[in-house]
């Protein structure tokens, strides 16, 4: 047991993935989602974590990897992430680091939550529910049905932006609700729609772009314009997609017939925002990918690889595949 490589892993780890690392390091788990108050580490502090456990392997998901992290001497860092966002990649590749990363690890839990997003706000969901738990089922002389009448999804067009692991999970899914779906993405070949024309024919418009300096403001005032009178506006990506002024403008003057977002600047939103007030907008505060399932399914990928990386074998999701020669 004297050879084995020690493991600190400090991001929630269960399943099948658990097992397999366990079978091939001795596992310190101490999951930072575990953790109240809530614990993230700085690179000083995840340092000297992994000192005092005398780790040769790092799994995270939201500390800080850089810096006095990448002077030890760690045989690989593993993000649990889909986009290692959290890493120096650049300073493990210079130390002779593998990082891996665990692309898609979310893509179901995502397009789930954004399917919720879409029905709660063309059907009223909260705001009925909220009627029902104030006692004013039949307030103002009226019946709920009354008041909660819409349009079906059966037979709308829904257009994703974004075909990556989450844009294509909730394409199937939007489809089995008997909705036409088109796509824009330029770096997907089998997208249907340039971005422009997607925006004119959709009446739900769902984002699934990763957030480059390309994307950042995607979706600009003049954008929310090319929309279609009463689209529905979804945004389960990232907040840096979309204007938002722009957004509360669209909503404020009828234009978008709803909004439903995951996220917000700096995943905080001041009650006092216009959004708040806003019976046409579902909001959530970035939960998308807070599955079980999602754990799961990083495990089984990070261990994978790990295994594979020990063995002598290439790893298949490896951020630096120089390191390797």
């Amino acid at each position: 047991m004297a050879d084995r490589p020690t493991a600190l892993v400090t991001a929630p780890f269960r399943g099948p993935g658990l097992e397999t690392l366990r079978g091939i390091a001795e596992v310190v788990l101490d999951p930072w989602i575990d953790a109240r108050p809530l614990r993230i580490y700085d690179a000083d502090g995840l340092a000297a974590r992994i000192d005092a456990e005398g780790a040769t392997l790092l799994v995270v998901e939201a500390d800080v990897v850089a810096g006095p992290v990448l002077e030890r001497p760690l045989r690989a860092v593993a993000s649990c992430r889909g986009a290692p966002d959290n890493v120096d990649v650049a300073a493990a590749t210079a130390a002779g680091i593998p990082v891996l990363h665990a692309p898609g690890r979310n893509a179901d839990a995502v397009a789930e939550l954004t399917l919720g997003l879409l029905l709660a706000v063309t059907r009223g969901i909260v705001r009925a529910d909220a009627e029902v738990r104030a006692g004013e089922i039949y307030r103002d002389g009226t019946i709920p049905y009354q008041r909660f009448r819409a349009w079906e999804l059966t037979g709308r067009t829904a257009g994703i932006v974004g075909l990556g692991a989450v844009g294509r999970a909730l394409s199937w899914r939007l489809q089995a609700l008997g909705m036409r779906v088109i796509t824009a993405d330029p770096y997907a070949a089998d997208a249907t729609h340039g971005l422009d024309d997607l925006l004119a024919e959709a009446d739900v418009v769902s984002l699934h772009a990763a957030v480059t300096p390309e994307t950042t403001g995607l979706i600009s005032a003049a954008r929310f314009a090319r929309m279609k009178p009463g689209a529905v506006f979804l945004n389960s990506a990232r907040a840096a997609l979309h204007d938002m002024d722009a957004l509360v403008d669209a909503l404020g003057s009828g234009h978008l017939g709803g909004a439903g977002l995951d996220h917000f600047p700096g995943e905080h939103l001041d009650p006092g925002h216009p959004l708040c007030s806003m019976p046409q907008v579902v909001l959530t505060p970035h939960i998308g990918g807070a599955t079980y399932d999602t754990e799961a399914n990083h495990s089984r990928v990070i261990a994978g690889d790990l295994a594979r990386l020990l063995a002598g074998d290439r790893p298949e999701h490896l951020v630096n595949p120089e390191v390797l020669g």
